[in-house]
Protein backbone atom coordinates (compact mmCIF):
# COMPACT_ATOMS: atom_id res chain seq x y z
CA UNK A 1 0.00 0.00 0.00
CA UNK A 2 2.76 2.25 0.79
CA UNK A 3 4.58 1.67 -2.10
CA UNK A 4 1.16 1.98 -4.48
CA UNK A 5 0.92 5.50 -2.49
CA UNK A 6 4.49 6.42 -3.68
CA UNK A 7 3.87 5.60 -6.81
CA UNK A 8 0.43 7.44 -7.19
CA UNK A 9 2.83 10.88 -5.92
CA UNK A 10 5.42 10.01 -8.33
CA UNK A 11 3.22 10.27 -11.17
CA UNK A 12 1.44 13.32 -10.34
CA UNK A 13 4.90 14.75 -10.13
CA UNK A 14 5.73 13.63 -14.00
CA UNK A 15 2.74 15.09 -15.19
CA UNK A 16 2.86 18.57 -13.56
CA UNK A 17 3.99 21.25 -15.95
CA UNK A 18 3.44 18.48 -18.66
CA UNK A 19 1.03 21.09 -20.71
CA UNK A 20 0.24 20.35 -24.22
CA UNK A 21 1.01 22.76 -26.90
CA UNK A 22 1.85 24.88 -29.01
CA UNK A 23 -1.85 24.92 -29.38
CA UNK A 24 -2.13 24.66 -33.28
CA UNK A 25 -5.27 23.23 -34.30
CA UNK A 26 -3.32 21.70 -37.08
CA UNK A 27 -4.79 17.37 -37.93
CA UNK A 28 -1.36 16.24 -36.48
CA UNK A 29 -1.32 19.08 -33.39
CA UNK A 30 -2.76 20.15 -30.85
CA UNK A 31 -6.06 21.51 -30.63
CA UNK A 32 -7.79 20.34 -33.55
CA UNK A 33 -9.41 16.22 -32.28
CA UNK A 34 -9.87 17.82 -28.51
CA UNK A 35 -13.15 18.39 -27.23
CA UNK A 36 -14.44 21.67 -26.62
CA UNK A 37 -17.53 23.15 -25.18
CA UNK A 38 -18.80 26.49 -26.03
CA UNK A 39 -20.70 28.69 -23.51
CA UNK A 40 -23.37 31.48 -22.76
CA UNK A 41 -22.82 32.14 -26.49
CA UNK A 42 -26.80 32.00 -27.76
CA UNK A 43 -27.76 28.07 -28.85
CA UNK A 44 -23.74 27.77 -28.04
CA UNK A 45 -22.74 26.72 -31.91
CA UNK A 46 -19.67 24.48 -31.91
CA UNK A 47 -16.19 25.86 -32.47
CA UNK A 48 -14.77 24.56 -36.09
CA UNK A 49 -11.39 24.02 -37.45
CA UNK A 50 -11.45 25.78 -40.55
CA UNK A 51 -8.86 26.99 -43.12
CA UNK A 52 -6.97 29.86 -42.29
CA UNK A 53 -8.60 33.39 -43.58
CA UNK A 54 -5.29 34.85 -44.42
CA UNK A 55 -2.41 32.80 -44.37
CA UNK A 56 -0.09 35.69 -44.44
CA UNK A 57 2.11 37.88 -42.23
CA UNK A 58 2.61 35.81 -39.21
CA UNK A 59 0.66 33.17 -39.30
CA UNK A 60 0.58 31.33 -42.55
CA UNK A 61 -0.35 28.23 -41.00
CA UNK A 62 -2.92 25.79 -42.68
CA UNK A 63 -5.81 25.49 -40.21
CA UNK A 64 -7.12 27.49 -37.16
CA UNK A 65 -9.92 27.74 -34.65
CA UNK A 66 -13.11 29.83 -35.45
CA UNK A 67 -15.36 30.86 -32.61
CA UNK A 68 -18.90 32.50 -33.80
CA UNK A 69 -19.48 35.41 -30.77
CA UNK A 70 -23.51 35.56 -31.41
CA UNK A 71 -25.44 39.20 -30.78
CA UNK A 72 -28.14 37.46 -28.39
CA UNK A 73 -24.68 35.76 -26.68
CA UNK A 74 -23.60 37.22 -22.88
CA UNK A 75 -20.29 39.37 -22.95
CA UNK A 76 -18.33 36.49 -21.91
CA UNK A 77 -19.48 33.87 -23.99
CA UNK A 78 -16.80 31.68 -24.94
CA UNK A 79 -15.46 27.76 -25.52
CA UNK A 80 -13.06 25.45 -23.12
CA UNK A 81 -11.45 22.41 -22.64
CA UNK A 82 -12.95 19.71 -21.21
CA UNK A 83 -11.32 19.10 -17.79
CA UNK A 84 -8.53 16.35 -17.63
CA UNK A 85 -8.71 15.66 -21.42
CA UNK A 86 -6.61 17.53 -24.30
CA UNK A 87 -4.23 20.31 -22.32
CA UNK A 88 -2.95 17.73 -19.81
CA UNK A 89 -2.13 18.73 -15.90
CA UNK A 90 0.28 21.41 -14.94
CA UNK A 91 0.89 24.27 -12.66
CA UNK A 92 1.75 27.44 -13.83
CA UNK A 93 4.92 28.88 -12.65
CA UNK A 94 7.70 31.50 -13.74
CA UNK A 95 8.92 29.62 -16.80
CA UNK A 96 5.33 29.38 -18.54
CA UNK A 97 3.29 32.11 -17.00
CA UNK A 98 3.35 33.96 -20.09
CA UNK A 99 0.56 32.50 -22.97
CA UNK A 100 0.64 33.97 -26.62
CA UNK A 101 -1.97 33.54 -28.88
CA UNK A 102 -2.74 34.59 -32.23
CA UNK A 103 -6.40 36.43 -33.13
CA UNK A 104 -7.79 37.55 -36.39
CA UNK A 105 -10.92 39.55 -35.75
CA UNK A 106 -12.58 42.18 -37.82
CA UNK A 107 -13.85 44.14 -34.63
CA UNK A 108 -11.39 45.30 -31.72
CA UNK A 109 -12.54 43.90 -28.22
CA UNK A 110 -11.12 42.50 -25.45
CA UNK A 111 -9.96 38.73 -25.76
CA UNK A 112 -9.93 36.49 -22.65
CA UNK A 113 -7.90 33.97 -21.23
CA UNK A 114 -8.09 31.89 -17.75
CA UNK A 115 -7.18 28.59 -16.45
CA UNK A 116 -9.17 26.22 -13.90
CA UNK A 117 -8.39 23.25 -11.58
CA UNK A 118 -10.46 20.39 -11.33
CA UNK A 119 -12.80 21.44 -9.07
CA UNK A 120 -13.63 24.30 -11.01
CA UNK A 121 -10.96 27.08 -8.86
CA UNK A 122 -10.36 29.33 -11.57
CA UNK A 123 -7.11 31.26 -11.97
CA UNK A 124 -8.95 34.82 -13.29
CA UNK A 125 -9.51 35.95 -16.52
CA UNK A 126 -6.74 38.38 -18.01
CA UNK A 127 -8.38 40.21 -20.86
CA UNK A 128 -5.78 41.70 -23.82
CA UNK A 129 -8.07 43.66 -26.56
CA UNK A 130 -6.73 43.13 -30.04
CA UNK A 131 -5.49 46.66 -32.01
CA UNK A 132 -5.42 45.53 -35.22
CA UNK A 133 -8.57 44.24 -37.39
CA UNK A 134 -8.82 42.03 -40.48
CA UNK A 135 -5.03 41.16 -39.83
CA UNK A 136 -3.44 38.11 -37.61
CA UNK A 137 -1.77 39.74 -34.58
CA UNK A 138 -0.41 37.69 -31.72
CA UNK A 139 -1.48 38.45 -28.21
CA UNK A 140 0.58 38.11 -24.54
CA UNK A 141 -1.62 36.93 -21.87
CA UNK A 142 1.20 37.03 -18.36
CA UNK A 143 0.07 35.10 -15.14
CA UNK A 144 2.49 36.30 -13.25
CA UNK A 145 0.50 37.63 -10.78
CA UNK A 146 -1.51 34.93 -10.13
CA UNK A 147 1.73 31.96 -9.35
CA UNK A 148 1.05 33.01 -5.68
CA UNK A 149 -2.96 31.98 -6.12
CA UNK A 150 -3.47 27.87 -5.42
CA UNK A 151 -5.01 28.26 -8.47
CA UNK A 152 -1.93 28.24 -10.68
CA UNK A 153 -1.22 24.48 -9.52
CA UNK A 154 -2.94 21.10 -10.53
CA UNK A 155 -4.65 23.24 -14.03
CA UNK A 156 -6.41 21.02 -16.14
CA UNK A 157 -8.55 23.17 -18.32
CA UNK A 158 -8.23 26.19 -20.62
CA UNK A 159 -10.57 28.75 -21.12
CA UNK A 160 -11.33 31.15 -24.01
CA UNK A 161 -13.63 34.52 -24.21
CA UNK A 162 -12.47 35.65 -27.74
CA UNK A 163 -15.11 38.82 -27.98
CA UNK A 164 -15.69 39.80 -23.84
CA UNK A 165 -18.22 42.35 -23.95
CA UNK A 166 -21.82 43.79 -26.09
CA UNK A 167 -22.28 43.43 -28.93
CA UNK A 168 -24.02 44.85 -32.25
CA UNK A 169 -23.41 41.76 -34.79
CA UNK A 170 -22.20 38.20 -34.70
CA UNK A 171 -18.40 38.11 -34.77
CA UNK A 172 -16.50 35.86 -36.13
CA UNK A 173 -13.42 35.42 -34.48
CA UNK A 174 -10.21 33.18 -35.33
CA UNK A 175 -8.15 32.01 -32.72
CA UNK A 176 -4.40 30.09 -33.34
CA UNK A 177 -0.85 29.06 -32.13
CA UNK A 178 -1.43 29.15 -28.46
CA UNK A 179 2.07 29.39 -27.31
CA UNK A 180 3.10 28.62 -23.50
CA UNK A 181 6.11 30.58 -22.93
CA UNK A 182 8.18 27.22 -22.24
CA UNK A 183 7.18 26.18 -25.54
CA UNK A 184 9.10 28.67 -27.49
CA UNK A 185 12.53 27.32 -27.45
CA UNK A 186 13.07 25.33 -30.59
CA UNK A 187 11.76 27.79 -32.47
CA UNK A 188 14.77 30.26 -31.31
CA UNK A 189 17.77 27.76 -31.38
CA UNK A 190 20.10 27.99 -33.91
CA UNK A 191 23.13 26.12 -34.66
CA UNK A 192 26.83 27.44 -33.30
CA UNK A 193 28.87 25.90 -35.95
CA UNK A 194 28.34 26.32 -39.54
CA UNK A 195 27.33 23.36 -41.92
CA UNK A 196 30.58 21.08 -43.17
CA UNK A 197 32.19 22.14 -45.99
CA UNK A 198 31.83 20.24 -49.65
CA UNK A 199 34.75 19.17 -50.76
CA UNK A 200 33.26 17.99 -54.51
CA UNK A 201 36.05 19.43 -57.50
CA UNK A 202 34.35 22.30 -58.77
CA UNK A 203 34.04 20.60 -62.41
CA UNK A 204 31.36 18.33 -60.55
CA UNK A 205 29.32 20.83 -59.52
CA UNK A 206 25.97 22.66 -60.17
CA UNK A 207 25.39 24.54 -57.02
CA UNK A 208 22.61 26.83 -56.64
CA UNK A 209 23.82 28.37 -52.84
CA UNK A 210 27.08 26.99 -50.82
CA UNK A 211 30.43 29.41 -50.65
CA UNK A 212 32.94 27.00 -51.84
CA UNK A 213 31.47 27.47 -55.36
CA UNK A 214 30.31 29.68 -58.36
CA UNK A 215 26.73 29.65 -57.77
CA UNK A 216 24.00 29.77 -60.48
CA UNK A 217 21.41 32.06 -60.94
CA UNK A 218 18.18 31.08 -58.61
CA UNK A 219 15.14 33.40 -59.52
CA UNK A 220 13.82 33.14 -55.53
CA UNK A 221 14.23 31.63 -52.28
CA UNK A 222 11.02 31.90 -51.24
CA UNK A 223 8.30 31.67 -54.17
CA UNK A 224 5.46 33.91 -53.81
CA UNK A 225 3.03 30.62 -53.32
CA UNK A 226 5.60 29.58 -50.04
CA UNK A 227 4.26 29.23 -46.83
CA UNK A 228 7.39 30.49 -45.05
CA UNK A 229 9.76 32.88 -44.24
CA UNK A 230 13.42 32.73 -45.40
CA UNK A 231 16.24 35.13 -44.06
CA UNK A 232 19.91 34.78 -44.87
CA UNK A 233 22.34 34.69 -42.15
CA UNK A 234 25.87 34.37 -41.70
CA UNK A 235 27.49 30.95 -39.31
CA UNK A 236 31.29 32.47 -38.23
CA UNK A 237 31.21 33.47 -41.52
CA UNK A 238 29.42 31.08 -43.66
CA UNK A 239 26.25 32.36 -45.45
CA UNK A 240 23.20 30.05 -44.20
CA UNK A 241 19.35 30.35 -44.68
CA UNK A 242 16.90 30.59 -42.42
CA UNK A 243 13.32 29.60 -42.69
CA UNK A 244 10.57 29.96 -40.60
CA UNK A 245 7.07 29.94 -39.86
CA UNK A 246 7.69 26.96 -41.97
CA UNK A 247 5.01 24.67 -43.93
CA UNK A 248 6.32 24.70 -47.40
CA UNK A 249 9.07 26.62 -49.30
CA UNK A 250 9.45 27.21 -53.09
CA UNK A 251 13.05 27.62 -54.74
CA UNK A 252 12.66 28.44 -58.00
CA UNK A 253 14.36 28.31 -61.22
CA UNK A 254 12.98 29.87 -63.69
CA UNK A 255 12.78 30.53 -67.88
CA UNK A 256 16.57 30.86 -68.66
CA UNK A 257 17.59 29.96 -65.37
CA UNK A 258 16.17 26.25 -65.85
CA UNK A 259 19.21 23.26 -65.44
CA UNK A 260 19.86 20.73 -66.64
CA UNK A 261 20.91 18.33 -64.53
CA UNK A 262 21.41 15.21 -67.25
CA UNK A 263 24.54 14.99 -65.94
CA UNK A 264 24.57 15.09 -62.25
CA UNK A 265 23.98 11.81 -60.28
CA UNK A 266 23.39 13.37 -56.66
CA UNK A 267 21.52 16.11 -54.80
CA UNK A 268 23.56 17.41 -51.96
CA UNK A 269 22.03 19.62 -48.91
CA UNK A 270 23.08 20.28 -45.39
CA UNK A 271 20.11 21.25 -42.96
CA UNK A 272 20.00 21.75 -39.03
CA UNK A 273 16.46 21.86 -37.19
CA UNK A 274 15.73 21.24 -33.81
CA UNK A 275 11.88 20.94 -34.21
CA UNK A 276 10.84 19.43 -37.78
CA UNK A 277 10.74 15.78 -38.08
CA UNK A 278 10.10 14.72 -40.74
CA UNK A 279 11.97 16.82 -43.33
CA UNK A 280 10.91 16.72 -46.94
CA UNK A 281 12.72 17.12 -49.78
CA UNK A 282 11.10 17.86 -53.46
CA UNK A 283 12.41 18.19 -57.32
CA UNK A 284 9.82 19.21 -59.90
CA UNK A 285 10.98 19.47 -63.75
CA UNK A 286 8.51 21.11 -66.26
CA UNK A 287 9.37 19.05 -68.71
CA UNK A 288 10.43 19.45 -72.53
CA UNK A 289 8.19 23.02 -72.77
CA UNK A 290 9.88 24.42 -70.16
CA UNK A 291 6.69 25.43 -68.99
CA UNK A 292 4.49 25.35 -65.49
CA UNK A 293 1.36 22.80 -65.66
CA UNK A 294 2.30 21.77 -69.43
CA UNK A 295 1.38 18.45 -69.60
CA UNK A 296 4.73 17.45 -69.10
CA UNK A 297 5.93 18.03 -65.33
CA UNK A 298 6.84 15.55 -63.12
CA UNK A 299 7.89 15.83 -59.28
CA UNK A 300 8.91 13.33 -56.49
CA UNK A 301 9.56 13.66 -52.96
CA UNK A 302 11.47 12.46 -50.71
CA UNK A 303 11.18 12.16 -46.66
CA UNK A 304 13.55 11.69 -43.76
CA UNK A 305 14.20 11.95 -40.22
CA UNK A 306 16.65 14.18 -38.78
CA UNK A 307 18.73 14.18 -36.08
CA UNK A 308 17.92 17.39 -34.25
CA UNK A 309 20.01 20.03 -33.26
CA UNK A 310 23.04 19.38 -35.78
CA UNK A 311 24.29 19.19 -38.98
CA UNK A 312 22.36 16.65 -41.29
CA UNK A 313 23.88 16.42 -44.72
CA UNK A 314 21.89 14.69 -47.36
CA UNK A 315 23.93 13.16 -50.82
CA UNK A 316 20.69 11.61 -52.47
CA UNK A 317 21.00 9.98 -55.85
CA UNK A 318 18.84 11.42 -58.13
CA UNK A 319 17.54 8.18 -59.45
CA UNK A 320 15.97 7.96 -55.72
CA UNK A 321 13.80 10.54 -56.93
CA UNK A 322 11.61 7.79 -59.13
CA UNK A 323 8.82 9.73 -60.18
CA UNK A 324 10.81 12.12 -62.26
CA UNK A 325 10.67 11.40 -66.01
CA UNK A 326 13.73 13.74 -66.01
CA UNK A 327 15.84 16.17 -65.03
CA UNK A 328 17.15 18.41 -67.88
CA UNK A 329 14.14 21.34 -67.58
CA UNK A 330 14.53 21.48 -63.50
CA UNK A 331 13.15 24.24 -61.79
CA UNK A 332 11.48 24.26 -58.26
CA UNK A 333 13.12 22.85 -55.67
CA UNK A 334 10.33 22.32 -52.64
CA UNK A 335 11.24 21.94 -49.15
CA UNK A 336 8.84 21.18 -46.62
CA UNK A 337 8.25 19.10 -43.45
CA UNK A 338 6.21 19.11 -39.68
CA UNK A 339 4.82 20.83 -37.22
CA UNK A 340 2.99 22.81 -39.94
CA UNK A 341 3.53 26.76 -39.89
CA UNK A 342 5.96 26.59 -37.23
CA UNK A 343 9.16 24.19 -38.08
CA UNK A 344 12.22 26.29 -38.57
CA UNK A 345 15.45 25.20 -40.66
CA UNK A 346 18.54 26.18 -41.30
CA UNK A 347 19.60 25.08 -44.78
CA UNK A 348 23.60 24.80 -46.38
CA UNK A 349 25.09 23.24 -49.47
CA UNK A 350 22.48 23.02 -52.09
CA UNK A 351 23.43 21.87 -54.79
CA UNK A 352 24.25 18.78 -57.61
CA UNK A 353 27.44 16.87 -58.28
CA UNK A 354 28.26 13.88 -60.62
CA UNK A 355 29.77 11.42 -58.42
CA UNK A 356 31.97 10.01 -61.41
CA UNK A 357 34.43 12.53 -60.79
CA UNK A 358 34.33 13.51 -56.81
CA UNK A 359 35.94 10.04 -56.08
CA UNK A 360 32.66 8.85 -54.41
CA UNK A 361 33.15 5.48 -55.93
CA UNK A 362 36.29 4.84 -54.66
CA UNK A 363 35.00 5.02 -50.97
CA UNK A 364 32.28 3.12 -52.26
CA UNK A 365 34.59 0.05 -53.68
CA UNK A 366 36.25 0.78 -49.99
CA UNK A 367 33.66 0.87 -47.46
CA UNK A 368 33.94 1.53 -43.76
CA UNK A 369 31.99 -0.76 -41.11
CA UNK A 370 31.07 0.91 -37.67
CA UNK A 371 29.15 -1.11 -35.60
CA UNK A 372 27.04 -0.93 -33.28
CA UNK A 373 25.35 1.95 -33.93
CA UNK A 374 23.86 2.91 -31.51
CA UNK A 375 26.97 2.30 -29.38
CA UNK A 376 27.04 1.46 -25.64
CA UNK A 377 30.73 0.99 -24.45
CA UNK A 378 33.08 0.52 -27.09
CA UNK A 379 32.40 0.82 -31.12
CA UNK A 380 34.37 -1.50 -33.55
CA UNK A 381 35.75 0.41 -37.08
CA UNK A 382 36.39 -2.12 -39.84
CA UNK A 383 37.25 -1.52 -43.69
CA UNK A 384 39.14 -3.38 -46.24
CA UNK A 385 42.08 -0.83 -46.35
CA UNK A 386 44.50 -0.25 -43.37
CA UNK A 387 43.01 2.25 -41.56
CA UNK A 388 45.01 5.54 -40.87
CA UNK A 389 43.56 7.64 -38.61
CA UNK A 390 40.02 7.68 -36.22
CA UNK A 391 38.85 10.92 -35.01
CA UNK A 392 35.58 11.48 -33.22
CA UNK A 393 33.81 15.13 -33.01
CA UNK A 394 30.75 16.44 -30.70
CA UNK A 395 27.50 18.37 -32.65
CA UNK A 396 29.40 21.40 -32.51
CA UNK A 397 32.51 20.20 -34.34
CA UNK A 398 34.70 20.13 -31.07
CA UNK A 399 36.83 16.96 -31.70
CA UNK A 400 37.11 14.70 -29.04
CA UNK A 401 39.82 12.00 -29.80
CA UNK A 402 42.45 11.70 -32.56
CA UNK A 403 43.67 8.32 -32.60
CA UNK A 404 46.42 6.82 -34.96
CA UNK A 405 46.63 3.35 -36.36
CA UNK A 406 47.70 0.78 -38.46
CA UNK A 407 44.92 -1.86 -38.67
CA UNK A 408 41.90 -2.84 -40.80
CA UNK A 409 40.00 -3.29 -37.96
CA UNK A 410 40.13 -0.44 -34.49
CA UNK A 411 37.92 -1.22 -31.19
CA UNK A 412 37.21 2.33 -29.87
CA UNK A 413 36.29 2.30 -26.22
CA UNK A 414 32.91 4.98 -25.91
CA UNK A 415 32.27 4.92 -22.06
CA UNK A 416 33.68 8.72 -21.43
CA UNK A 417 31.18 9.75 -24.16
CA UNK A 418 27.95 11.31 -23.45
CA UNK A 419 24.59 10.57 -24.49
CA UNK A 420 24.62 12.23 -27.85
CA UNK A 421 25.19 12.40 -31.77
CA UNK A 422 29.21 12.02 -32.80
CA UNK A 423 30.45 12.57 -36.56
CA UNK A 424 33.56 9.87 -37.01
CA UNK A 425 35.90 10.55 -39.55
CA UNK A 426 37.88 7.70 -40.66
CA UNK A 427 40.87 7.79 -43.28
CA UNK A 428 42.86 4.68 -44.70
CA UNK A 429 46.09 4.24 -46.12
CA UNK A 430 45.31 5.21 -49.24
CA UNK A 431 44.19 8.71 -48.22
CA UNK A 432 40.66 8.19 -48.93
CA UNK A 433 38.75 9.85 -46.13
CA UNK A 434 34.74 8.98 -44.65
CA UNK A 435 32.31 10.19 -42.18
CA UNK A 436 30.11 9.08 -40.46
CA UNK A 437 26.83 9.99 -37.48
CA UNK A 438 26.96 7.13 -34.63
CA UNK A 439 24.90 7.74 -31.52
CA UNK A 440 25.84 7.16 -28.23
CA UNK A 441 22.95 5.64 -26.02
Amino acid sequence: MKFLFTLTIALSAFFVFAQAGPIDFEPNGFGANWAWTTFENGNNPPVQMVANPSASGINLSNTVCKFTALVNGAPWAGFESVHGQGIGVFNLTAANCQIKVMVYKSVISPVGLKFATPSGASSGEILVSNTLVDQWEELTFDFTNVLSNPTSTGIDQIIFFPDFGQRSDNNICYLDNIKFSNQDGTQNAAPMVPAPTPTYPATAVISMFSNPYVNVTVDTWQAPWSQAQVTDIQIQGNDTKRYSAMNFAGIETLGGNQLDLSDMTHFRLDYWTANMDPFKVKLVDFGNNGQYAGGDDSESELSFQPIAQTWNTLEIPLSQFSNLNSLSHFSQLILSGEPIGTGVVFVDNVLFFDENQTGLQTAAANPILLFPNPCEDELQIKGKEKIYSIEIYNALGQQLLAHPCDHNQVSIPTTKLTSGIYVVKVKTQNGLAQQFKIQKN
